[in-house]
């Protein structure tokens, strides 16, 4: 068992398609949840596929935070 992630961050503020004014530090927060959930369910494995964002710099600071976030498990 695994948990796979979609990691997809247009729900950025500067995203210009979804709308759902999300920080880089949502992003960071929902990866925790999901570390958390890993280690409860599966045995902390978690894949983590890159989805999409269409502002560059929304998009780094989210997969920066997202990353960042999977290494400190």
């Amino acid at each position: 068992d695994l948990i796979m992630i979609s990691a997809g961050f247009d729900a950025h503020y500067r995203d210009p398609l979804a709308g759902l004014n999300l920080e880089a530090e949502d992003f960071d927060w929902a990866t925790g949840k999901l570390m958390d959930l890993a280690d409860l369910t599966c045995g902390s494995r978690i894949v983590s596929v890159l989805e999409g964002g269409y502002d560059l710099q929304g998009l780094a600071e989210s997969a920066s935070a997202h990353v960042n976030r999977l290494m400190t498990g």
